[in-house]
């Protein structure tokens, strides 16, 4: 199969994940990659172990989030490589960077001068929290973005602490959009022929991700409210939540109270008109408790699936791996790394019917460099 993106270069100018994800996904569906990266120690991914745990001399997280790309190394402060870096970036498609802002004017590398270069080029970078204003020069990591952009409000109950989501959301999140905004300058250029600068940051990112809260918060002027127990969405009325029963937890989306009511037997649910869904969530919340709590999660599982309603059981990770319907899907690829298999998820994208699947593991530090030279018919240095 061709993949759709097959024959464009991206150079990757990245660390971490925000910028790492995106150019992933780019080469899922098909474009060449290169990461350009310092030959004294590389992406400070390779360095970034999650639970300890590492390939080779690189951490497993590095491995996941750059598998099906090349690495290219370049000294930024020697003009001999950056003349080559020129080079490739007279040849690509596509440039994304997630260094704070400044960094790339300082070593010549920034949009305007890429474009005197490429006209032609996608220019794409990720920053923290933009590039004007009294935050751009924070640490754009993750946590710390969910917690200055009230994301950490959203998630546990009223009485709980702040509480973050448990992923680097800001950064696969970020990553995403910004393939949304690749694409769309790429289409751009087919259609005029002139190049692009896509600008996101983690911050606007997690504040779009956030538009109904704000949008709510701006009519009413009221902070959103966790509900006291079962919170599963700052704006929605009970059920919605995750409710404990005897030996589990099920979700609960939106159900209308009085057919809840009457699929679970419950008379003390009952006693709640749908009207009452937002403004008492947290009374019928504890009564809908109560009365799960008596009954295992299948027990009642039954119950909902013959009225049709939406809830299911929680899984965790194992569950979720065994499950014939996670299975159905056929996301997890096997990656061969320094002799030993990486098994990790695939791109979630088909395309006309296929997946988007590539067993090449991420490059060592600098593993490219001296057949990218030859196709530029440069002499190593």
């Amino acid at each position: 199969m061709n993949h759709p993106l097959q024959g464009l270069l991206v150079l990757e100018f990245c660390q971490y994940l925000s910028g790492p994800s995106a150019s992933l996904r780019l080469a899922d569906l098909g474009a060449r990659v290169i990461k350009i990266e310092n030959p004294k120690g590389g992406d400070g991914c390779r360095r970034l172990a999650i639970k300890n745990l590492w390939v080779d001399d690189n951490s497993l997280l590095f491995h996941t989030i750059n598998r099906n790309k090349e690495s290219f190394t370049a000294n930024l402060k020697s003009p001999e490589d950056v003349a080559v870096v020129h080079q490739l970036i007279q040849k690509a498609d596509v440039l994304i960077h997630n260094f704070r802002p400044g960094v790339m004017e300082k070593i010549g590398l920034d949009y305007a001068a890429a474009q005197q270069l490429n006209p032609r080029l996608v220019y794409a970078e990720i920053s923290g929290y933009g590039t004007e204003g009294p935050w751009k020069d924070k640490p754009g990591q993750d946590l710390l973005l969910q917690a200055m952009s009230g994301l950490a409000h959203t998630t546990g109950n009223a009485d709980d602490p702040p509480v973050p989501f448990g992923l680097a959301i800001a950064d696969i999140l970020c990553g995403a959009q910004l393939v949304q905004g690749v694409l769309a300058a790429l289409i751009r250029r087919h259609k005029t022929g002139t190049g692009a600068r896509i600008e996101l940051s983690m911050l606007e990112s997690l504040l779009d991700f956030q538009f109904e809260l704000l949008t709510t918060y701006y009519a009413s002027g009221q902070l959103p409210q966790r509900s006291a127990l079962s919170n599963g969405h700052t704006l929605l009325g009970a059920p919605y939540g995750l409710h404990a029963t005897a030996d589990g937890y099920l979700a609960v989306a939106m159900v209308p109270l009085q057919k809840l009511a009457e699929v679970l037997e419950s008379e003390a649910l009952q006693a709640f008109s749908q009207e009452e869904a937002f403004r008492r969530r947290d009374d019928i919340k504890r009564t809908l408790a109560a009365h799960l709590k008596q009954r295992p999660s299948a027990f009642w599982m039954e119950k909902f699936r013959a009225a049709d309603l939406w809830a299911v059981e929680v899984l965790d990770w194992q569950q979720l791996a065994e499950h014939a319907g996670f299975l159905a899907l056929d996301m997890v690829q096997t990656l061969q790394a320094a002799g030993r298999d990486i098994r990790t998820t695939r791109c979630p994208i088909r395309f006309n019917g296929h997946t988007l699947t590539s067993d090449r593991p991420a490059p060592a530090l600098g593993g490219d460099r001296d057949r990218i030279l030859q196709e530029l018919n440069t002499p190593p240095n």
